[in-house]
């Protein structure tokens, strides 16, 4: 009896360790991303009816070791774990309207994570924002939202995330539709977002138009009229 015991708990213990390879899930979450996202919008309907893809990139994300990851693989797994969480999530619940109208969907479902039980918020804030402190985060962390920045059909990767980091957040300060400039009444419709995080985009003391000026081809002027827009919480597909 004891010879049983003891070979169960070993089969069960290695079970449980073995760890998934960070950069096997990167190029699993590319090619899932480059198959059902197409201009920001998300197949939802499509990834429904071949839900065993994101069944598996979402079990893997917890079985992701970062033990031997640097700064940035961890930037970018986090970034990726979070988008497809997200998804992974409105598929459970789909056909929805919102991720609004899924209870605790935020701040109350724990996901596994590399190893760790983390809420979307906590992914997003203890992970991301407090660590490495970059505001151009909230442009690549994408809600399932169409008021959301678009998502990127593709994974972010730890040669690339700096570079897509900042394409991201151009792409998005740049598009006419997301950041409402009126230059006749001296007037900018932004995101809330800005609102939302104002305390991310203002570290330097400066405004929120300073810091969206560093990513615009067009400047706007900082003495123009600042507004938020109610957010689309309606499905980005």
């Amino acid at each position: 009896m004891k010879k049983w015991f003891t070979l169960v708990l070993i089969i069960s213990i290695s079970g449980v360790s073995k760890a998934y390879d960070l950069a096997d899930f990167t190029k699993s979450a590319d090619s899932f991303l480059k198959k059902y996202v197409n201009s920001g919008s998300v197949a939802y309907t499509k990834i429904k009816t071949h839900r065993a893809e994101i069944d598996e990139l979402y079990n893997n994300i917890g079985k992701v070791s970062l033990a031997d990851a640097d700064s940035q693989f961890k930037r970018a797994f986090y970034i990726n774990a979070y988008n497809l969480i997200v998804i992974y999530s409105i598929v459970q619940h789909y056909p929805v309207k919102s991720p609004m109208d899924i209870e605790g969907f935020f701040d109350k479902k724990d996901h596994l994570v590399a190893g760790e039980q983390l809420t979307l918020n906590k992914l997003e804030k203890d992970k991301l924002i407090s660590t490495y402190k970059d505001a151009r985060l909230h442009f690549v962390l994408v809600c399932a939202a169409k008021s959301c920045p678009p998502l990127l059909n593709g994974a972010f990767t730890k040669e690339n995330v700096e570079d897509q980091l900042e394409q991201r957040t151009k792409i998005t300060v740049n598009n006419g539709r997301w950041l409402r400039v009126d230059s006749k009444q001296k007037r900018v419709e932004l995101s809330k977002i800005f609102e939302w995080y104002s305390s991310d985009f203002t570290t330097d003391g400066k405004s929120v138009l300073n810091w969206i000026n560093r990513f615009r081809t067009t400047k706007i002027p900082i003495d123009y009229q600042v507004a938020y827009y109610e957010y689309e919480w309606a499905l980005n597909e």
